[in-house]
């Protein structure tokens, strides 16, 4: 196996200098070429691979700032700890090369990713949360390879969390465990942290990714052909469309895990102008968000002097008196805080049916989540009691996958205020904006092909935005 192959003498072969200097000479050469400010930013990166021996997923994809780098990226052959790498990353600043490290698929970690002590079993303590925010301050929640903001067992009261999960590990169809694989866990943990020990190791803003492997753009669900090319560039390997003939156990479908596999995902970072720095610069300060595919454009700040949602200016006016995504906001005593979202549809995709803030606190050491709906499509008003929009009638006709017409909103904009807010209390909050549901792309596969979408996938999806969180610390902090 490749496992055994990376424990073998034989590892040599992978690592020769010339070859590797050589191969990172070309990729850095790739991305200061095709760099163009103003018009198309490419940032000199790679992936660290590391993994546990059961195929517990660790990586991370690593940029760095500038137009220069080390002359050799720190690899899993270096260390498969990656707390290592964030020592690398600590001595690389020091030298002039600045850089980020993020996690991404996390949801195929079972549960190393977000566990509750770092990669030797030691608790986690204050070095390892200042190491760790240092330089992975940005996880990814959604890409090809499914969703990593929450799963329905750690969600149980959320309608929304049961999207694009996928089961396995990466490249296994070994289960991974949920608990310490989800970022909304991660981030309810990391404020547990910080209001019983002072320190937040989890205190991450969100992006998403594509993560294909055949050099394509970032597919949608009417729209996407494979993740791996070859391997998966046929609907019936996908899972998606019957075999030809049923499987020697009667299967009429291939079993795969790239059925649980969705389109892909696109982060979001309000920069000032399209640079390296000016991203990365947004990147380091979270101001980010990540959607399942579309280009949805969301905002959200939090603040205690922020403007009324149709103030002329209200973008200038939101950063003087509030904070954006991914920023930090503290008590004033007496004063609740009031939080601005606004939201645009891709004008190519479906209409917002919802837009929804996220809240989890912290209440005698532990922590509880809670979803609010806080601004409807078409009119309708969120129920003060159950918090939640009524339904909109969205529909989507699954013979041709078209969908309802004349429902939902192209934008959103609402300034809300949370009602059960308590001053005392260590507090995130983020948005989740949920689009009109449409086809997923395994039954546009099946109508293509002239079949019934297969009955164990979602034959319907809703695309979504999320937001990097927005923290709240009590006075006594």
């Amino acid at each position: 196996t490749m496992l055994a192959f990376l424990r073998s003498e034989r590892r040599a072969e992978l690592i020769d200098p010339v070859s590797s200097t050589s191969a990172w000479d070309d990729i850095k050469a790739a991305a200061n070429r095709h760099n163009d400010p103003g018009r198309f930013t490419a940032f000199l990166g790679y992936e660290y691979t590391s993994s546990g021996d059961a195929f517990e997923n660790l990586h991370r994809n690593v940029i760095f700032k500038g137009d220069t780098a080390p002359d050799l990226p720190f690899s899993r052959l270096d260390s498969r700890n990656p707390e290592e790498l964030w020592r690398w990353m600590d001595e690389q600043r020091l030298a002039g090369y600045e850089s980020l490290a993020m996690p991404h698929n996390s949801n195929g970690s079972n549960g190393w990713m977000f566990s509750l002590t770092d990669f030797d079993g030691k608790p986690l303590d204050s070095d390892y949360a200042d190491l760790r925010m240092r330089n992975e301050r940005l996880v990814e929640n959604s890409q090809i390879k499914g969703t990593s903001d929450t799963h329905p067992a750690l969600s149980p009261n959320d309608e929304w969390a049961d999207f694009e999960i996928m089961k396995v590990r990466i490249a296994s169809n070994l289960a991974s465990q949920p608990q310490g694989s989800y970022v909304r866990e991660a981030l309810r943990n990391g404020i547990e942290f910080q209001a019983k020990k002072g320190f937040n190791p989890f205190k991450f803003g969100v992006i998403g990714s594509s993560d294909t492997h055949n050099a394509s753009y970032a597919g949608a669900e009417d729209n996407y052909w494979s993740k791996t090319g070859r391997l998966d560039d046929e609907p019936v390997e996908r899972g998606s469309v019957p075999l030809a003939q049923p499987a020697e156990d009667g299967s009429a479908y291939l079993k795969t895990y790239r059925n649980q596999w969705s389109a892909g995902s696109l982060a979001g970072v309000w920069a000032e102008e399209n640079t390296r720095t000016a991203i990365y610069d947004a990147l380091h300060r979270k101001e980010t968000f990540s959607t399942s595919g579309t280009r949805i454009q969301v905002r959200f700040f939090a603040g205690y002097d922020l403007p009324a949602a149709d103030a002329n200016d209200l973008i200038d006016q939101a950063y003087a008196g509030g904070v954006p995504m991914g920023g930090e906001l503290v008590a004033e005593a007496g004063q609740s805080p009031s939080f601005l979202v606004w939201a645009l549809q891709d004008p190519n995709k479906s209409a917002l049916q919802r837009v929804q803030i996220i809240k989890a606190s912290v209440r005698d050491g532990n922590s509880s989540e809670k979803v609010f709906d806080v601004a409807c499509s078409d009119g309708a008003k969120v129920n003060p009691q159950t918090h939640r929009c009524p339904d909109n009638g969205a529909r989507v006709d699954l013979t041709d996958c078209t969908v309802s017409t004349g429902v939902g909103d192209p934008e959103m904009l609402v300034r809300w205020v949370d009602p059960e807010f308590d001053e005392s209390e260590h507090a995130m909050y983020y948005v989740r904006a949920l689009e009109n549901p449409v086809c997923r792309w395994s039954t546009w596969d099946a109508l293509r092909a002239g079949v019934e979408p297969n009955p164990a996938l979602s034959a319907t999806i809703q695309e979504r935005a999320w937001t990097s969180p927005i923290w709240f610390s009590p006075l006594s902090e």
